[in-house]
């Protein structure tokens, strides 16, 4: 059983190991493995996972059995627009997907930000698992990207009201 809880400094290497092999697997036939190895370079890093981590009015989250995380999820507090949580990362390894994991984090995500009445997130159109996923969460489009900044792919731009 895995459990949800906020990171550490401790769990960063971890972190940094499932967000490598959970891009692969999800980027490579959408990206190329040449430009997965450079974003999971540039955006994975130890320092930029440090920083995540240390964000103010964010929340870094891991899914633990006490052996090994299986999960990970960030999410912050929009600087422009008030009440927007930002969904940032979700990742589940490949194999602990389809087992729930991925809808806890979202779940403790959404209760992270009292001051939050909605919860927007970014998925490359091209991956069609994480939008069933997100659609099954009540998450629903608002928008289309066509060329996301950091891929250069299309993009859909999904929104979920939080109880309040």
């Amino acid at each position: 059983m895995f459990f949800i809880r906020t990171a550490t400094d401790r769990d960063l290497p971890q972190v940094q190991a499932l967000l490598k092999e959970t891009w692969h697997a999800t980027y490579d036939a959408i990206l190329g493995v040449e430009q997965v190895n450079a974003l999971t370079a540039k955006w994975h890093d130890m320092a930029s996972l440090k920083r995540r981590l240390a964000t103010r009015d964010a929340e870094f989250v891991v899914a633990d059995d006490g052996k090994q995380l299986a999960g990970m999820g960030y999410a912050a507090m929009a600087s422009s627009e008030p009440n927007l949580a930002i969904l940032h990362q979700l990742y589940v390894l490949p194999a602990h997907q389809g087992h729930g994991i991925g809808g806890d984090l979202v779940a403790e995500l959404e209760t992270c930000f009292p001051n939050a009445s909605r919860m927007r997130l970014e998925v490359l159109s091209a991956n069609a698992r994480a939008i069933r996923f997100y659609q099954s969460l009540g998450f629903e489009q608002t928008a289309t990207i066509e060329n996301d900044a950091g891929t250069g792919q299309p993009a859909a731009v999904f929104e979920k009201d939080l109880p309040g």
